[in-house]
């Protein structure tokens, strides 16, 4: 948590008036038993009514300023907290976008959304209690000691014994709480994770009827979850009857020996001190509650810090330089160097691959599932960093960008379609906020799209609901191609992105591009007839590149390539046509 209190610098004047309001009422509390002592001992022992409304009216005096002193603090608290939560998520999903896949693969989606959720809002929680209990209740406890050790120093002795008592046990309860809460935590990463993956999948499980299954998995989640919240909650449940305890035998000693005392006379005490005593003791035991409860609160804050803290100390494995390379325009455009690549502890997925593209050439990569297509996708891009080799474009190593640099000369279109909520503009100009109409429009002629989008209610300003759930699969794909075209960007790369188009709309897309003379494309395709015109097809084979060529050429040389082609028709579509 310690890490975390940088957050609080800006807020400096809330965590110093804060506490001192509540420190004033407190004050305030402390003084309200003795003026009871005075009214009981002087007031109606002597039947003096007038002494009785005056002290009176001091009561409510002292209620109306402590409650006044509450309410500053109370503000401070929340300003303050509320503040801190707001940066804390700010910076901490500012760093999680600075992360590569590498970073987010490691922990996942459903973790990082825990994280900047329900943990950023347990610490903005314990800054809160930081600020309104932290001084407050101590305090009152030391300070309820002090003023009933100036009213009996022997029955005083009772205040230091049922504070010692709690003390013993509350720190062994503590210290098991918080792996608890933790563990606790982590099984609220799993819950995330099943949730996230059911809504967003919810066709795929009602389609194969999974619901059943699929309800088993949470609930098994949430049994998890549920038996170390109880566990933690049975520890934790062990507070308060001990708090409880000490006070009530604490309340009976006082009660028993100030009795004795007022009658032997002893320490000058009367029945208006024992009932402050008494007071004060209750003061103590609500405050000694406040602690037990603080106690939980900054347990699970502190667990919550550590994983927020995992994240910030993450450092992305991808190191972006300041200053651009040189490049060269005679080079290639592209060029892969003897590429070797492996995930974290795996197996090469891709393995001395090696082929360059000059500028406005259009590249094909097929393969069969997992050959490693999107990963080679992937290097180009520098969302991962090769294990062996060099990609270069224009003649410069892409390790040697500035990323906003590369990201601009590169367009993606993912092999899932990703479309944000808001208007078609909105998702159109994503990659450049500058584009102007006109150029958007031709994007989207060039992506077929244009058919649709002109009917579209609002036209460019049409809303497009979360992950574009008002238009179908094929119409979404189109329009995630025309948002890489309406980039201008020099590389735009298809990572299967027409896999919903039918044939004749595909078709009239590649022709399209084909017009495009100063974009160099890289289609990764199933289907050989994509890719056929391709000037350039690299034919991938778990990891490695059996074929490269163009499709005349693939079709004479690699096996692999006319098993391809035979098994979508196209190889015996040539064979006729040869014929």
């Amino acid at each position: 948590m310690f890490k975390l209190a940088r957050y609080l610098k800006e807020f400096k004047l809330n965590v110093i008036v804060g506490p001192l309001c509540k420190l004033t009422e407190a004050i305030f509390e402390l003084i309200v038993p003795l003026v009871m002592a005075q009214i009981i001992d002087v007031g109606i022992k002597n039947g003096d009514t007038d002494y009785i409304w005056q002290n009176g009216i001091i009561l409510i005096i002292l209620a109306v300023c402590g409650l006044s002193f509450a309410l500053v603090c109370q503000y401070m608290a929340s300003a303050a907290s509320q503040g801190v939560g707001t940066r804390l998520r700010a910076d901490l999903y500012s760093h999680i976008n600075t992360l590569s896949f590498k970073e987010l693969d490691r922990l996942g989606t459903a973790a990082f959304v825990t994280r900047i959720t329900n943990d950023v809002n347990q610490v903005q929680t314990a800054v809160a209690m930081l600020i309104r209990l932290v001084v407050r209740a101590p305090f009152l406890v030391i300070g309820a000691t002090i003023m009933s050790f100036s009213i009996s120093p022997r029955l005083s002795l009772i205040f230091f014994g049922a504070m010692a008592a709690i003390v013993l046990v509350m720190f062994p309860i503590m210290k098991a709480t918080v792996k608890l809460f933790k563990k606790q935590q982590k099984s609220l990463d799993g819950i995330s994770r099943i949730t996230r993956e059911n809504l967003s999948g919810v066709r795929v499980v009602r389609a194969f009827a999974r619901q059943d299954y699929e309800k088993q998995r949470f609930e098994a989640e949430a049994e998890e979850y549920r038996t170390f919240a109880v566990k933690a909650g049975r520890i934790n449940a062990l507070l308060n009857p001990a708090i409880f305890i000490a006070v009530n035998v604490a309340y009976l000693l006082i009660v028993w020996l100030g009795g004795g005392f007022t009658d032997a006379g002893i320490d000058g005490l009367t029945q208006g001190k024992v009932i402050a005593l008494v007071n004060y003791m209750t003061q103590i035991s609500l405050a000694l509650v406040v602690v037990a409860n603080l106690v939980t609160i900054f347990t699970k804050a502190a667990a919550s810090s550590a994983r927020i803290n995992e994240i910030f100390n993450m450092e992305s494995s991808i190191k972006s330089p300041e200053t651009s390379p040189k490049t060269d325009e005679n080079a290639p455009i592209i060029a892969f160097d003897n590429v070797n690549f492996s995930y974290a502890g795996e197996e090469n997925s891709l393995e001395n691959i090696t082929f360059a593209l000059k500028k406005g050439e259009t590249l094909g990569i097929i393969g069969g599932t997992g050959s490693g297509k999107t990963t080679l996708a992937n290097l180009l891009c520098r969302f991962y960093d090769v294990s062996g080799g060099s990609v270069k474009i224009s003649g410069a190593d892409v390790r040697d960008y500035p990323t906003e640099e590369l990201r601009k000369k590169i367009a993606v279109v993912p092999q899932k379609t990703e479309l944000l909520s808001g208007s078609l503009r909105y998702n159109m100009t994503l990659g450049r906020t500058d584009i102007p109409d006109e150029q958007i429009y031709r994007a989207l002629e060039v992506a077929q799209a244009k058919e649709f989008t002109d009917s579209l209610d609002g036209g460019l300003d049409a809303k497009i609901l979360q992950g574009g759930k008002n238009f179908s699969g094929g119409q979404k794909q189109r329009l995630a191609i025309a948002r890489a075209v309406a980039r201008g960007s020099e590389i735009i790369i298809f990572d299967d992105s027409s896999s919903a188009l039918d044939y004749s709309t595909d078709a009239k897309l590649r022709k399209a591009l084909g017009e495009m003379n100063d974009i160099t494309c890289v289609i990764i395709s199933q289907r050989p007839n994509s890719i056929k015109h391709a000037d350039k097809i690299i034919v991938l084979d778990d990891g490695q590149a059996v074929g490269i060529g163009t499709h005349d050429e693939l079709l004479n040389t690699c096996e692999v390539y006319r098993e391809i082609c035979k098994s979508t028709g196209d190889y015996s579509e040539r064979g006729e046509e040869n014929g």
